[in-house]
């Protein structure tokens, strides 16, 4: 396979796309809106809630009164759920949401795989069942919010080295799974560790793929050499690394990471000249007791104070948000003037 067909590879630096010095970087919130779940018990097609649904109106309403579009990557149950396609369907037909899509392939058909933690990430199954369950979340969200999807992201992260070319079949023009600066390995998945925080253009058959990695960056003292020192020492070392100021990563998250480091993570974004600041969050987090980040009522009101510090930090820096249409409108005027 060649090397611009890979998402897994990293991408040569003319694919990269840049800024133009008159810029500003945007803003983009991707929300992985899925089933409840325990995340730390085995995964099953069965015995998942849709508890969280109904938070999705209050998720939704504060970032209408932020003048924030989210992106909504939505998942099979989802997909599938009436008040969840009322909600966002609703929005979405008014334009103060994206849809897109996220496939979670121990609940997504074809149930032909044996669920385990490998095939938890769909770049693992054999690529006749990639496309079948690709190719069934893409019909099912046309038929149920009446628009196709232009953006995926793989469930935990978990692209495939074919990914790119079956996504660009399908009528995808970006994904955003990769996790830059991640590494999945232990558990069977890809490894992000070398990947850029810029996005970059994906050549595949004759189609063109907007890769948009999920933003995370590296603060300290050693600035982006940290990156290096993080990924070549053990886990038991990162906590000491954080706590002397040497290095530390930082995920454009609310669930776990401070809303002060976020916004010192948005400033060293900015140095670097990142075009799109890409947010991530998980669904359930908008209900207590849902994830590990979101515990009580007060975890839930720290949560939306998050947001409240972050946007109003993004706003005296001048980040403004964007949407999947203008990221691909953005990239492609780079690449028309490269």
């Amino acid at each position: 396979m060649d090397r611009a067909d890979n998402l897994l590879k990293p991408p040569a630096a003319s694919d990269l796309v840049r800024l133009r010095p008159d810029e500003r970087p945007r803003f983009w919130v991707t929300i992985d809106t899925e089933e409840d779940f325990d995340w730390s018990a085995p995964f099953t097609r069965t015995g998942h809630r849709l508890d969280s649904v109904p938070a999705l109106a209050d998720c939704q309403a504060y970032f209408e009164a932020a003048k924030v579009v989210p992106i909504y990557l939505v998942d099979w149950p989802i997909v599938t759920d009436d008040r969840a396609v009322a909600i966002l369907g609703a929005a979405r037909a008014a334009g103060r949401c994206d849809i897109g899509a996220q496939l979670h392939p121990w609940v997504t058909p074809p149930h032909d795989e044996e669920v385990s933690a490998r095939n938890s990430y769909t770049g693992n199954l054999p690529l006749d069942l990639q496309r079948a369950k690709m190719t069934a979340l893409r019909d099912a969200i046309c038929d149920r919010f009446g628009a196709a999807p232009s953006a995926y992201r793989a469930g935990r992260y978990g692209l495939g080295p074919e990914s790119a070319a079956m996504l660009a079949d399908l009528g995808f023009r970006c994904d955003t799974s990769v996790r830059s600066g991640f590494d999945y390995r232990p558990g069977h998945g890809p490894d992000y560790r070398a990947a850029p925080l810029h996005p970059w253009w994906v050549e595949t058959g004759g189609r063109r793929l907007l890769e948009m990695p999920v933003t995370t960056v590296f603060g300290g003292l050693l600035g982006p050499a940290g990156r290096w020192l993080y990924h070549r020492t053990s886990s038991g070392s990162h906590a000491a690394f954080a706590r002397l100021g040497l290095s530390e990563r930082i995920a454009l998250t609310p669930e776990g990471i401070p809303a002060a480091k976020a916004c010192a993570a948005i400033d060293i974004a900015i140095d670097a000249r990142l075009p799109v600041l890409n947010f991530s969050f998980h669904s359930p987090s908008l209900q207590p007791g849902n994830t590990p980040y979101v515990r009580t009522d007060s975890d839930l009101a720290d949560f939306y104070r998050w947001w409240d510090v972050v946007l109003a930090h993004l706003a005296r820096r001048g980040v403004e948000p964007t949407t999947t249409a203008a990221i691909l409108d953005m990239a492609q005027r780079d690449a028309a003037a490269a």
